[in-house]
């Protein structure tokens, strides 16, 4: 049986891999421990590792990927080369291995002045621009929409490179 990669709405990762397994499929939501810093404490949250990612373990992918995307807070399964993208159990099992091993693990995004990103995520989803400056953990983004230019703030973890 293969696992299949789910898009998932923005901060609904772990909800969605909740309602799944209540529908008794297999899901798999890699996270890990890190502290999140509000004004009055400090709280130690499980977060996604792939941020609007779940893989789904189906026996039957025509069969199954309804309900899958009637669960609330799925989006669509992710498609490479006009079929269902598709990820090996030895895969799966190198990312659980590697999580295991690497506890302060982090996905991070490498972004450089001058390129071009697409926003996958937010008020500007399916937007792009080119990058002007980076700023911690956000990038100044140049956008040219309607005719007007436009610069926006936008969290690093929100944009793609342009291939």
């Amino acid at each position: 049986m293969p696992w299949y990669v789910l898009y998932t709405k923005s901060r609904n990762e772990k909800k969605v891999a909740q309602l799944l397994s209540e529908k008794h499929f297999e899901v798999y939501c890699p996270v890990q421990e890190t502290v999140k810093q509000w004004s009055d404490r400090k709280k130690k949250v499980q977060e996604p590792i792939f941020k609007s990612y779940i893989f789904v373990h189906l026996e039957n992918y025509a069969k199954q990927q309804v309900s899958v995307l009637e669960t609330r807070g799925a989006v669509r399964f992710l498609w490479w080369d006009n079929s269902p993208g598709i990820v090996r159990d030895d895969e799966i099992l190198a990312i659980k291995d590697f999580l295991n091993e690497y506890k302060g693990a982090s996905l991070t995004v490498t972004l450089h002045k001058g390129e071009r990103v697409d926003i996958k995520e937010g008020i500007l989803k399916d937007q792009s621009g080119k990058v002007v400056e980076i700023r911690g953990n956000k990038a100044l983004l140049h956008l040219q929409s309607l005719g007007w230019n436009v610069v926006a703030e936008v969290p690093i973890q929100a944009l793609k490179k342009q291939s």
